[in-house]
């Protein structure tokens, strides 16, 4: 029974996550001009984002993916784990260095739920040692 409430708490990270990347990799696909415009910041070629919402999509497909079997998975949920954290790192460090016009809340708010992400992957991940890395 506790195993089951398990995989459950890592099914709704996975969906968490996997909503959170399809939000961005879309938008980032689709309307990074728009984005580098709300961002308040110095103008960039918007086109550099483009690759980077393939991977967040890629990311969510995976994660629905191993949503329906996460037996095993443990290095997916690992990778994903680091990657939320290391990604909240950057934004947090892109905060420190706040360039005038830039609009906070554009990086503040993708920090945040980075971060709260990275909490619930790695919580989930040790919840679910046992069907993600079965021995």
């Amino acid at each position: 029974m506790n195993e089951k409430k398990n995989v459950g708490f890592l099914k709704i990270t996975l969906l968490i996550y996997a909503v959170v990347c399809l939000v961005y990799g879309l938008g980032y696909m689709f309307i990074s001009d728009f984005l580098v415009k709300l961002s308040g910041s110095e103008p960039v070629f918007h086109g550099w984002l483009r690759w980077s919402g393939g991977l967040l999509v890629a990311l969510a497909i995976g994660s629905f993916l191993v949503y329906r079997k996460p037996e095993g998975q443990g290095i997916f949920i690992t990778t994903i784990a680091l990657g939320s954290a290391l990604s909240s790192l950057a934004l947090f460090c892109a905060l420190a260095t706040h360039e005038e016009g830039m609009n906070v809340w554009f990086i503040a708010l993708p920090a945040i739920v980075v971060l709260i992400l990275a909490i619930l992957l790695w919580w989930s991940r040790q919840k679910a040692k046992n069907i993600l890395y079965p021995e």
